[in-house]
């Protein structure tokens, strides 16, 4: 076991820093199967941007957890990227959508976002007040993640500004209600 984070950090300290970023960095390794599931699964009208779309998010995402583990092993302490790893850190239920259209997937990963958003936002404030530096690299994250996140609205926004989703808070109701919404037209 290593004795040892990096300096201006106790080890209680560290350790307390690199068990946060683990929790990221399963978060980062489920969005990324989770986002390639989507991928691989999406269906109908607007199949290829999305599909497309979605490639570019992957590799974003894969990279924060490459930056999320090298950290955590900056910090003295072993990162964990297996399947069990992602198992027991998880506080969110599996992807619920199968093969769906593009509107389903959508309005589900809208819903998958705002989980890890708001997870990556209590790590960054509790981070705050240890590490500046671990703090700045999940702020990059957080940036990146609300315009994908972004991006994916877009797709399911009318021009009033609400949701084909909206006050939906599973993935199955908010994929159901989009996919319904985008078979009655454009009206909403």
């Amino acid at each position: 076991m290593t004795e040892f984070t990096i300096p201006g950090l106790s080890e209680k300290e560290g350790a307390e820093v690199a068990d946060l970023l683990q929790k990221q960095l399963s978060t980062y390794n489920d969005l990324h199967l989770t986002l390639k599931h989507i991928h691989w699964n999406v269906v109908g009208p607007n199949f290829i941007g999305v599909h497309e779309m979605i490639d570019p998010q992957v590799e974003l995402v894969r990279k924060f957890a490459d930056e999320a583990a090298e950290r955590i092993a900056t910090l003295g302490k072993s990162p964990q990227g297996t399947p069990g790893a992602i198992i027991k850190d998880r506080t969110w239920d599996d992807y619920s959508v199968g093969r769906d259209n593009v509107q389903a997937h959508l309005a589900a990963l809208d819903l998958v976002y705002n989980g890890v958003i708001e997870d990556t936002r209590k790590a960054i404030h509790r981070i705050s007040e240890l590490d500046p530096v671990t703090e700045n690299i999940l702020e990059e994250h957080a940036a990146e993640l609300e315009k994908f996140q972004w991006f994916v609205r877009a797709h399911l926004e009318n021009a009033g500004g609400k949701l084909a989703h909206e006050g939906k808070s599973t993935e199955r109701s908010a994929a159901s209600t989009a996919r319904r919404k985008a078979g009655a037209g454009t009206k909403s």
